[in-house]
């Protein structure tokens, strides 16, 4: 029997039917394919997420080792806008400007000691000799904080560049709590080219410019009275420099100078002369054992001369001095600086004994000899130490009775960093004053300093 022709409305779905079970069946087929890629594209999703936790906790490991916070993601432009406008307003509030509108940097140290002294002490806190009573002296001062002024100009003439500081102290009372006199310590102006300088001002001597490093000892330089010529003076001076190679050369310094003819450590009933004229000159040879800019290792060796007169009760004292002073740091840990002088009357500069008056005579010039040192171990960034020790000796023969012959201080101190402006220190020394027709004379020191620079 012949078979009777599908109907068109019956066919449709038996074609469609036909032509997907191919697709059907492919997709049966890859149903277990495809379920291993997406378990397998879970469990990377997984390994990454946990590859992200461990980089992120090595990299808080890492800034904790560095004592460093973990650097956190850049915060959005409109916030780094807003913040920086900020501290554009804070600036201009803050800044400081002269009159004339060229900058200021205000400068300093603010410095609290706690010190202790025994016996021939004679009621100071840091005594520069020892004294021939038995008192001893002990407690605290901030009146050795130090405040600074440092300032620069426009071009001057002849292409030279103006700049100049101005530092004081609260030296000036008795160093109590309740006596803080305002004291200007030293200040000068000063005019650069590029191989020569003029400076006006009150410094340290032209000819003996370097000071060991203390915390305790800030009213005067360290050592003064046992080997360094201190003393702040008014002073002009000229300097010149002259290279020989790109790391070698001299920088020769001249100037006028005024002498401080009243010498705190001179016993005499006639005045001299309140001040006078004074010549000045130090010749520094350097070498830089790298290069011109590497500051920190270098020698430097510089002979240098002082010449004046004092007058007093109608008579001339020379006062005539040879020095030497260097700074040398061939090893990158070890520092070594100090200072020599010899010659007559160095109470003009810092001395101890300038002059003497026998009972029956003109003024007579003291003849002395004395110098110091320093070594100085830069054991961290944070931590160094200083070895310190200097002499002052006078010819006992141009000395009146009781008058000092011989003082010389030595002892060591270190600072610690606590924060990149914060300094601890501590110190301990010991000074032995010998008197002419008296017996020797003691007294030891102790300090602990903290230092806010700013």
């Amino acid at each position: 029997m012949p078979s009777l022709p599908i109907p068109a409305h019956k066919r449709a779905p038996r074609v469609l039917l036909a032509m997907l079970t191919p697709v059907l069946l492919a997709a049966q087929t890859a149903t277990p394919d495809l379920r291993q890629i997406l378990d397998r594209l879970d469990r990377l999703e997984k390994q990454n997420q946990s590859l992200g936790e461990e980089v992120r906790q090595l990299r808080q490991e890492l800034a904790d080792a560095r004592g460093q916070p973990e650097p956190k993601p850049a915060p959005p432009l409109e916030e780094r806008v807003a913040v920086s406008e900020s501290r554009v307003e804070e600036l201009a509030q803050s800044k400081v400007e002269a009159a004339q509108r060229f900058p200021i940097r205000v400068t300093g140290m603010a410095l609290f000691n706690g010190f202790l002294n025994s016996k021939g002490s004679g009621g100071q806190q840091y005594p520069t000799f020892a004294w021939l009573g038995r008192q001893a002296s002990g407690g605290g001062s901030f009146y050795q904080t130090t405040l600074g002024l440092e300032y620069s100009g426009p071009q001057t003439f002849l292409g030279g560049n103006i700049h100049g500081s101005v530092y004081m102290d609260f030296a000036g009372g008795s160093g109590s709590p309740l006596d803080l006199g305002f004291r200007l310590r030293t200040g000068e102006i000063e005019i650069d080219w590029a191989n020569r300088s003029i400076m006006a001002g009150l410094e340290s001597p032209i000819f003996a410019p370097r000071e060991p490093a203390s915390l305790a000892q800030v009213e005067f330089a360290p050592l003064s009275g046992a080997g360094n010529l201190w003393l702040w003076i008014p002073q002009v001076r000229f300097e010149q420099k002259i290279r020989f190679t790109d790391r070698s050369g001299i920088r020769a310094q001249v100037g006028v100078v005024q002498t401080s003819e009243i010498q705190r450590y001179q016993q005499s009933a006639t005045a001299p002369a309140p001040a006078r004229p004074g010549m000045e000159g130090r010749f520094e040879f350097y070498h830089h054992l790298y290069s011109d800019s590497d500051d920190s290792r270098r020698i430097e060796i510089a002979p240098g001369f002082h010449t004046s007169v004092t007058h007093i009760g109608g008579a001339s004292v020379p006062s005539n001095l040879f020095s030497l002073d260097w700074f040398a740091n061939p090893v990158s840990k070890l520092e070594f600086s100090g200072a020599f002088f010899t010659g007559q009357n160095a109470g003009p500069v810092g001395g101890i004994e300038g002059y003497s008056i026998p009972q029956t005579g003109a003024a007579i010039p003291v003849r002395s000899q004395g110098g110091w040192g320093q070594l100085t171990v830069l054991a961290t960034s944070r931590l160094s130490f200083h070895i310190f020790s200097g002499l002052e000796h006078d010819r006992a023969a141009d000395l009146q009775p009781y008058s000092i012959g011989r003082n010389w201080m030595y002892g060591a101190n270190f600072f610690y960093r606590l924060a990149p402006n914060v300094l601890l220190g501590a110190e301990v020394s010991q000074v032995r004053t010998s008197y002419v027709d008296s017996r020797l004379r003691l007294n030891n020191h102790y300090d602990l300093a903290l230092a806010y620079l700013f």
